[in-house]
């Protein structure tokens, strides 16, 4: 069955429903009401359901955007003429993102695991693809040390997402524990 592309004022309507959720799942969680995503997109919550018939299809859709945001940057930084600054630019916006993925990523899994033929390991696996390109790139170009795995730094900068959740001034000290990561990856 092939569905008819959205008018532009809906597809307007469903871009402002998913910045807004994207951005009160990551303060909130998961669980923030639908009324006020609704409310701060500037339309009803019919048309929130309209696009997203249950909390589950919302929390998905913002998943699967943010996944694809994530490796659409990726390959606009695979033609970088600094695979270095490219690595690090591209580790630093999932380091910003590890907020509202770790709200979603599992209910979102679970949900698409259950769906045929798409689970949420393509979405996963694609994310640590571009991350493994990324990342050996910087490697081939001398500047990150070799024995250096994606898993590690995925893990690493989710890690510091985690360890500065609640902190006053969560962006400030995120940033100095990733310069400290980044610059142990440094090849000597």
């Amino acid at each position: 069955m092939q569905t008819r592309p959205l008018r532009a004022d809906a597809k307007r309507n469903r871009d402002r429903l998913l910045a807004v959720a994207v951005r009160a799942f990551s303060q909130d969680g998961p669980d923030v009401p639908l009324d006020a995503i609704a409310r701060e997109a500037g339309v009803g919550i019919g048309t929130l359901y309209r696009h997203f018939p249950t909390r589950d299809a919302l929390v998905e859709a913002v998943f699967r955007d943010t996944v694809d945001a994530s490796c659409s940057r990726g390959e606009e930084l695979l033609v970088s003429d600094d695979p270095a600054s490219a690595l690090t630019a591209w580790l630093r916006e999932q380091m910003r993102q590890s907020s509202v993925c770790r709200g979603l990523a599992a209910e979102a899994m679970i949900m698409m695991l259950d769906e045929q033929g798409c689970g949420a390991s393509n979405a996963c696996d694609a994310l640590h693809d571009i991350g493994a390109r990324l990342l050996r790139r910087a490697q081939e170009s001398g500047a990150v040390r070799a024995d250096t795995e994606i898993d590690d730094l995925i893990r690493l900068v989710n890690a510091i997402g985690f360890a500065t959740e609640g902190a006053p001034d969560r962006e400030r000290q995120s940033d100095r524990l990733f310069d400290l990561m980044m610059e142990g990856l440094r090849s000597s």
